[in-house]
């Protein structure tokens, strides 16, 4: 009996601890970088071109534009995404867009909120592509699960921005 009153103890400390991260943590935020040898004007141009996404991010099966800006700034696109054999759809907008500086897209995905701040910065005829991403759950359980999944997220990013890397130095 002491036995099973240890073990119930333990496991209501994992799921107290588990749960009070969701209180705790509301957004999961980090960074990655890449350095591409190619000019700022080039690496913007191909960087904000939609329909080359998949080049890049090879999981997303289609991307079909919702509303269509001028300005670009506010521009939506539905994007569908194969993951593990699931088909995951998520609207992708289109939040800030300054030309060879910055490109903010905020992603709605099935409880999971995502903003990506790609900031452009050039150094010795190069191109330094920096993310910082911040996401959030619409639901509080993965919310609490976020934080402990911040390593595979930013090396997911860190992974496509890699790719993107080789599809403008080929």
């Amino acid at each position: 009996m002491k036995t099973i009153r240890v073990i119930l103890i333990i496991i209501s400390v994992f799921v107290l601890g588990f749960l009070t991260t969701g209180l705790v943590v509301k957004d999961t935020s980090y960074t990655a970088k890449v350095l591409i040898a190619e000019p700022i004007d080039a690496v913007f141009h191909n960087f904000s071109q939609m329909d080359s996404v998949k080049n890049w991010i090879p999981e997303i099966k289609s991307v079909e534009v919702l509303q269509d800006n001028k300005g670009v700034t506010g521009s939506i696109y539905k994007v569908v995404v194969l993951n593990q054999g699931q088909e995951i759809v998520m609207t992708k907008k289109i939040v800030a867009y300054v030309p060879n500086k910055k490109i903010t897209l905020f992603y709605d995905a099935e409880n999971m909120l995502k903003k990506d701040d790609y900031i452009f910065s050039e150094e010795d005829g190069n191109t330094v592509i920096t993310l910082n991403a911040r996401c959030q759950s619409e639901s509080f359980l993965m919310g609490c699960m976020f934080p402990y999944f911040k390593g595979t997220f930013r090396a997911q990013d860190q992974a496509y921005l890699e790719n993107f890397k080789e599809y403008m130095e080929e």
